[in-house]
């Protein structure tokens, strides 16, 4: 594999993703919500750190930064029109800007919804998708700040990918997303297997990501509907779904 990632648990259900290019070894660590986690994944890549990627502002996915790039430097890179609430960025990107790391290079993709700022990374030849709070396993975040409208065009532009791409999302949620997504598509098969696939993976104790967008294409009603009031309406039932 040309580019590998990792995906490392922080906070209570947070992942930062590490990144490796082969061809050289630099690294890239992704939305640092705690430090202590994405230091020692770095430290056990040898200590060397290239780029921090941040998809948004959130204090879940940036507040690591600070202790994270005073103990080992790294490039800040997050989306220009946020910049003003995220640390100070080294290199403020907008949509189709490109991002190196090493010999992998990344395209950047606008995505808000979650929020009006929010991007995701897609390193094409790596089959890695850095998609922050957009795209979930089995779901898709909460309209915090833009509307259906704004979701179901990012959701698009990431349902358009290869469906070998790796879909590193920042939380574990696809347990809890399978229950609600079992209420909205009863009878998807694929959705039904998914969601035993997640049961045995935290039972066992392993992350239920990265999944594919093949397997989001299948499965995940919020990549499935059809227009932006049907992405609404299941985005109203899911905040209200105990």
């Amino acid at each position: 594999m040309p580019l590998s990632v990792t995906a490392v648990p922080c906070l209570s259900d947070n992942y930062v993703w590490i990144l490796r290019d082969a061809a050289t070894g630099a690294v890239a660590v992704c939305d640092p919500g705690e430090a202590g986690p994405a230091i020692a994944a770095v430290e056990r890549l040898g200590g060397r750190l290239d780029q921090i990627l941040l998809t948004h502002h959130h204090g879940d996915h940036i507040a690591g930064v600070a202790e994270l790039h005073a103990r080992f430097g790294g490039r800040i890179i997050g989306a220009a029109a946020d910049a003003h609430r995220l640390p100070a960025l080294d290199q403020a990107v907008r949509e189709g800007d490109g991002v190196a790391l090493g010999e992998s290079r990344a395209r950047v993709i606008d995505t808000p919804g979650h929020t009006v700022g929010h991007i995701a990374f897609h390193f094409a030849e790596g089959d890695v998708l850095l998609c922050g709070d957009t795209l979930f396993s089995l779901g898709c975040g909460r309209l915090i700040e833009g509307d259906a409208a704004m979701m179901f065009q990012s959701l698009g532009k990431l349902a358009a990918l290869p469906e070998a791409t790796l879909v590193c999302c920042g939380h574990e949620y696809t347990e809890s997303n399978a229950r609600f997504a079992l209420t909205a598509e009863p009878a998807n098969m694929a959705l039904r297997a998914r969601a035993e696939e997640a049961r045995a993976q935290r039972a066992a104790g392993k992350p239920t990501v990265p999944t594919t967008i093949g397997q989001e294409r299948a499965a995940n009603p919020f990549l499935r509907a059809g227009d932006a009031a049907r992405l609404a309406a299941i985005r109203s039932a899911k905040d209200s779904f105990r």
